[in-house]
């Protein structure tokens, strides 16, 4: 029998946030929730969707990887020619989400979206397998393409090459520099626990927000 999705239901119980115990700096806070989430063995646990808004304000979420927590915030990459990197050169206003149902956790992050260093993509692209780097250069990431366009064949082709591999000039990373995150715990009766972090004149603000 067909289940209503208004009867799917599940109990929130296994824990819970204090802003009394919560680090000052919510990027501590997020190591150390990643950190736990790796260890849970989460599946994807750098997962996180990440959105951003078009010329004509719609916005536009998918889900990219965590590569790396600086002190000054996170770490992903991408085709700066795909649809949110076109997004993010005329809006680097972006949000971040990521879910962790295992340990019935969430984290919202809005962030300012700046380009890394060449040298810094340079460093993490040629870290990557060889298929991996052939991968990004044969992609029109987010561009129509023909059917009959063989991108498989076009990655074994640069990989039979003798010459080494070039990381494309729109290939690279960002750094997500983060004005607000929120974290978000689960708990019985649907109320949940959430703190907020506000980045006012450069320091934090912690605040607990009704569930």
């Amino acid at each position: 029998m067909k289940k209503s999705l208004k009867e799917i239901r599940k109990e929130y119980i296994k824990g819970s946030i204090s802003i009394s115990t919560t680090p000052a700096n919510p990027i501590e806070l997020l190591e150390i929730w990643l950190q736990e989430a790796i260890e849970a063995q989460v599946e994807e646990p750098t997962a996180m969707t990440l959105s951003t808004v078009s010329i004509d304000n719609f916005p536009s979420s998918r889900v990219v990887l965590l590569k790396e927590i600086t002190k000054e915030g996170l770490v992903f990459f991408t085709n700066y020619h795909s649809q949110k990197g076109r997004e993010i050169a005329v809006n680097p206003n972006v949000s971040i989400n990521f879910f962790w149902p295992e340990l019935e956790r969430q984290v919202r992050v809005q962030a300012m979206a700046e380009k890394l260093l060449s040298e810094e993509s340079d460093e993490y692209f040629y870290s990557r397998p060889l298929a991996s780097q052939a991968g990004a250069i044969v992609s029109n990431q987010s561009r129509v393409i023909e059917e009959s366009l063989n991108l498989e064949a076009q990655v074994e082709a640069l990989l039979k090459q003798e010459s080494p591999l070039v990381r494309p000039e729109n290939w690279g990373g960002y750094l997500l520099v983060p004005k607000y995150c929120e974290f978000w715990h689960g708990k019985p009766s649907r109320v949940h626990d959430r703190v907020a972090f506000n980045k006012s004149n450069y320091e934090w603000q912690k605040s607990r927000l009704s569930p």
